[in-house]
């Protein structure tokens, strides 16, 4: 039996390493995280180890954007200090590899996964907040709910372009809120290692936190590439011949 426990073993470690450093399964993700040096702007931070293209990260910074057609001038013309926050928060989520404790399936028909409840530090959520308050907005859920009829996000009939601090009064409200609680406001400090940074200076401080969250206050489930299940089938069928 001791072979089986040792086979037990490795399929809990890889399944750690998996969702230490994995693709979410979206529209524009790439299959697994790999070094691209050509990633534009403010996705720049992820290129040693990215999720996303160098195409899609020319995008991210788009307006109208041919990833999603979303236009962020949808009461007028944002702001370039709140608009800032919208590219590095398109370059998180399509760059980053390490949301795995996050990452739930959806169902959806322009992505099979999703996050949910990403803990966002303090200074990240509280500065794109304080960047936006003089922009507007007609809605707080921006992932459904729009008119597109244009081919484009637009208000829907009866929805009001208002002030942001009308839409979202605080902080915590926008971070939640605005992307149907991918994003978990934390009164932690990026400084605490235990909450995702949005902003950063490579080496990417995020791993160590995802890393902290896949062992101490989630559950760790297996998330195994084909590739390891074919390895993993091989090696148990020789174990069982012994």
């Amino acid at each position: 039996m001791k072979p089986v426990w040792i086979l037990l073993l490795l399929v809990s470690s890889s399944a750690c390493l998996d969702k230490l450093n994995m693709c979410m399964n979206g529209k524009h993700q790439k299959e697994t995280p790999g070094k691209e040096g050509e990633l534009y702007n403010q996705c720049t931070p992820w290129r040693d180890n990215a999720c996303c293209t160098a195409n899609t990260s020319q995008g991210a910074h788009d307006d109208n954007s041919y990833l999603y057609n979303f236009n962020w001038n949808h009461c007028g013309t944002m702001s370039d200090a709140c608009k800032k926050h919208f590219i590095q928060d398109t370059c998180f989520y399509e760059c980053s590899p390490h949301l795995g404790p996050w990452i739930q399936e959806a169902f959806e028909d322009w992505r099979k996964e999703r996050i949910i409840d990403v803990p966002l530090c303090k200074e990240d959520c509280e500065r794109w907040y304080d960047d936006c308050k003089n922009d507007f907005t007609c809605k707080q859920n921006w992932h459904k709910g729009w008119n597109w009829s244009s081919g484009i996000n637009k208000c829907p009939d009866g929805a009001q372009c208002q002030k942001w601090t009308a839409i979202f009064p605080t902080a915590q409200s926008m971070c939640e809120l605005i992307w149907s609680h991918s994003y978990k406001y934390t009164t932690l400090s990026n400084s605490s290692g235990r909450c995702m940074q949005l902003w950063f200076t490579p080496p990417n401080p995020n791993r160590k936190v995802a890393e902290y969250y896949l062992n101490h206050a989630q559950p760790a489930t297996a998330t195994m590439t084909p590739a390891f299940l074919m390895t993993l089938i091989g090696f148990l069928f020789f174990v069982l011949q012994y």
